[in-house]
């Protein structure tokens, strides 16, 4: 059963940010920080700042074992102060030349998903599944609950990853791939689009 990550100790919190940190050091998303081993610091750094944001906002959902994790945020819920606390974090505990280049990234590939970023739709922030437990299906029942939740407010469920592997994952769930960025860097933003059965024609519409 997936339900929404509260009130769990600073340890498990430790635990999380470790798990999700390390499982994102080879993700394209930091290609330009160097080899896995050059920026693995660095990335759990950035991933932990990222996941206490996720947390804070009430997004971050597991299973019971907090073994597999998905972030979901609501395009129509206002979360500006935490995402500024959360830039002043990575500001102060990343080195400049770290951000930088991942800005610059973030900018060639903003507008993979412009179409749907206009209306409401849910944006899966992120999906983690600790090492120890992948392959046992685990991905499945947390894209599955994204999907319902989709199902259930009738709007978009958006999944952008820099992966193909995972691309190729959410399609085989149930998600359409309706666009491609290719950075300078040569990493690719493959964006992706779950219908939910309300609005089948307006994911139809954004292609």
């Amino acid at each position: 059963m997936i339900t929404r990550v509260e009130h769990i100790s600073d340890e498990q919190l430790r635990t999380i940010r470790q798990t999700i940190g390390e499982a994102f050091v080879s993700n394209e998303l930091f290609h330009n920080w160097g080899n896995v081993d050059e920026r693995k610091n660095d990335v759990i750094k950035y991933m932990s700042i990222y996941v206490d944001y996720v947390y804070q906002a009430g997004e971050l959902y597991a299973n019971e074992d907090l073994t597999g994790f998905i972030g979901l945020e609501d395009s129509a819920k206002k979360t500006v102060m935490l995402q500024i606390k959360m830039l002043l974090k990575m500001l102060i505990r990343l080195r400049f030349t770290r951000l930088r280049s991942l800005m610059a990234f973030a900018g060639q590939i903003r507008k993979s998903n412009v179409s749907y970023a206009k209306q409401r739709h849910y944006e899966t922030l992120l999906v983690c599944i600790h090492k120890a437990y992948q392959g046992k299906g685990l991905a499945t029942e947390l894209i599955t609950f994204a999907k319902k939740k989709a199902d259930a407010a009738g709007i978009p469920l958006i999944f952008d990853t820099d992966m193909e592997k995972y691309a190729r994952m959410y399609q085989y769930l149930g998600c359409d791939l309706y666009n491609t960025v290719t950075a300078d860097n040569g990493v690719t933003r493959y964006s992706l689009c779950y219908k939910p059965r309300k609005m089948a024609a307006f994911c139809n519409d954004g292609k």
